[in-house]
């Protein structure tokens, strides 16, 4: 699928964009070991959320779905079946990265497969210390997917060290945790998201976070509870930028995910110049959320701050989109770890720029981007949702039309962005060549 976007536009309205996709996750993963039925409102209708329902439907959770409502009949931790067939992941590192770390302490064998973009992305980070616990898991050459996990015979709890700040990472070792021997730490280098965390105390979990360390008593039981899924900060980032970058621009985004571990994009946004509101703040089920308001405001280019890097890292593709509308030089560094994501987001971000008349140099950890006025052409995004969503925003302040080719992966994590960014005021359209 191509977008094709037509250059000008203004951005205004209410919006809702759809549900986080983290939490969706996480949603369906803990109320199918849990006891008892949990009911899931918001979820995410995304490829890479609902592949997750069909890997526990095929390990015996009786889960039913009415559009963005969820009822999970809970297992327990012990409850699951051996599947009859591969665990399709798609598109998903989130998803076949946590689930390695709940397969890894069942008493069955099972293999985890994804397209060909997940199949090239990296899975030693989580392999390494799950074999530390004790999990038997074959790869391909370089930890990489498919991945094949032998039965376990009992796992221990590890004190680790993750020598790189990842949300997955941790979380993956927090899933194993509960079917190991002792209390599993795990302890991240700076601050990374933390569902997780706050959902397994929601489900009862005695979860301890201090400092950067992570604490998970052993021993725990999972109770059901009913999950609301705020809207995706991620997803609502590709119109914060719009409504910045695009003259006489003001939307409101409702309903949105304001968890302190994500909201670097709004923090990097306000550096720049962005004039950013939060409305009728709340909590909802241990997360907070809000209502953004962002009108269009001239944005100056800023070195990022590194303390604000992990807490933005699904957004920077529409951040290089901003620093590229902005006045004068963006600089960051500090985050390879763009480089292994569905696609290398540093390179491929600077190559699109490059088709826009941007100058954007790259650097092994980041990237320089100076601002000017983006024009049009041909940009590839390799099959990556976040870099082809990231590029039709462009079109708002281009000069010309701006082509994007390899969308169709946009409906794993954002299903419906064509329909709301035209709502919105994109001039955007899809081919299907």
């Amino acid at each position: 699928m191509q977008f094709i976007c037509s250059p000008g536009g203004r951005v205004s309205g209410d919006i809702r964009v759809p549900g986080d996709k983290s939490i969706s996750h996480r949603s369906i993963i803990l109320s199918s070991i849990a006891e008892g039925t949990s009911n899931v409102s918001g979820f995410l209708q995304g490829e890479d959320s609902l592949n997750t329902i069909k890997a526990f439907q095929q390990m015996g959770v009786s889960i039913e779905r009415n559009q963005d409502q969820v009822s999970v009949c809970g297992v327990g931790l012990h409850g699951l079946k051996k599947p009859g067939s591969d665990l399709q992941m798609g598109n998903s590192g989130t998803a076949m990265r946590l689930l390695l770390g709940l397969l890894a302490g069942q008493s069955f064998d099972s293999r985890l497969i994804g397209d060909s973009s997940l199949s090239s992305r990296p899975m030693r980070r989580v392999i390494d210390p799950l074999q530390l616990m004790g999990a038997s898991i074959e790869s391909e050459p370089g930890g990489r997917a498919p991945l094949l996990i032998k039965a376990s015979s009992g796992l221990k709890a590890i004190e680790y060290d993750m020598p790189v700040a990842s949300a997955q990472v941790k979380s993956c070792l927090l899933l194993a945790g509960l079917y190991a021997h002792g209390e599993t730490v795990v302890r991240e280098p700076a601050p990374t998201r933390d569902h997780s965390e706050r959902m397994l105390r929601g489900f009862g979990c005695e979860v301890s976070s201090q400092a950067g360390e992570i604490r998970l008593a052993e021993n725990q039981v999972l109770l059901a509870r009913d999950i609301e899924v705020p809207a995706d900060i991620s997803s609502a980032a590709f119109l914060m930028v719009a409504a910045s970058i695009a003259a006489d621009s003001e939307i409101r985004l409702t309903h949105v995910g304001i968890n302190p571990t994500r909201t670097g994009v709004i923090d990097i946004l306000k550096l720049m110049g962005a004039d950013i509101e939060l409305l009728n703040q709340r909590d909802i089920g241990g997360e907070p959320v809000a209502d953004i308001k962002v009108r269009s405001a001239a944005l100056s280019g800023i070195d990022i701050p590194a303390q604000l890097v992990p807490l933005a890292i699904d957004e920077f593709p529409i951040l290089f989109i901003a620093a590229a509308c902005a006045d004068g030089v963006t600089r960051l560094s500090g985050a390879e770890e763009l480089r292994v994501k569905e696609s290398d987001r540093i390179q491929v971000m600077a190559d699109g720029l490059a088709v826009l008349g941007i100058d954007a140099q790259t650097k092994p950890d980041g990237i320089v981007i100076r601002g000017g006025n983006p024009g049009g052409g041909v940009v590839e995004s390799h099959g990556d949702h976040r870099i082809a969503m990231a590029f039709s925003i462009a079109s708002l302040i281009a000069s010309d039309e701006i082509c994007i080719n390899e969308c169709a992966n946009v409906n794993t994590s954002f299903p419906g962005f064509v329909e709301l960014a035209r709502q919105a005021g994109v001039r955007i359209k899809t081919n299907a060549g």
